[in-house]
């Protein structure tokens, strides 16, 4: 019986360069210099974090970073959740951006009834942090396929893990 699994992975390896790409244009940028303003990435804990001397300056960072990840990684910017700007000592700030990986279970039950209700021959299940749908033929797995990706728009959704 065929599947596939829906699922959200970042690609980190996209991520650490699209953040490089940000440090460098922050070390080029006039008005750049001597500020607080960088960017830094914690892989371990998903989490970017930006530095700078004002919340003007903390939008001109993300203006520089969010295109970056763009083009390395179609949609990553959607999987950031930012977290309120803190005031750190005197008057710079900082802001931390979650970076969320795998289906959250919200999304998960959303994607679930989705399926349901376009009545087709599939049944899915939800395993983890993936949603996994198996169905009789591939026909009825590729409109499944079609049906989630016009319908999700607001979470990068991958599709692969496909069993025959």
């Amino acid at each position: 019986m065929p599947s596939f699994d829906f699922s959200s992975e970042a690609d980190m390896a996209a991520l650490h360069n699209a953040v490089d790409v940000t440090k460098r244009a922050i070390d080029n940028r006039y008005d750049f210099k001597a500020t607080s303003a960088k960017v830094e990435l914690n892989e371990k804990d998903k989490l970017i974090t930006l530095h700078g001397d004002s919340d003007f300056q903390l939008g001109q960072i993300k203006d520089l970073l969010f295109p970056a990840m763009e083009k390395k990684e179609k949609e990553s910017t959607k999987r950031l959740d930012a977290q309120p700007v803190q005031q750190v000592s005197g008057n710079k700030v900082k802001q931390e951006l979650k970076i969320k990986i795998g289906i959250e279970s919200e999304l998960a039950k959303k994607i679930v009834k989705l399926i349901k209700d376009s009545k087709l021959k599939v049944q899915a299940s939800i395993q983890g942090d993936a949603v996994r749908v198996s169905g009789a033929k591939r026909d009825e797995l590729q409109a499944c396929i079609a049906t989630i990706t016009k319908a999700i728009t607001d979470f990068p959704i991958k599709y692969g893990n496909f069993r025959d």
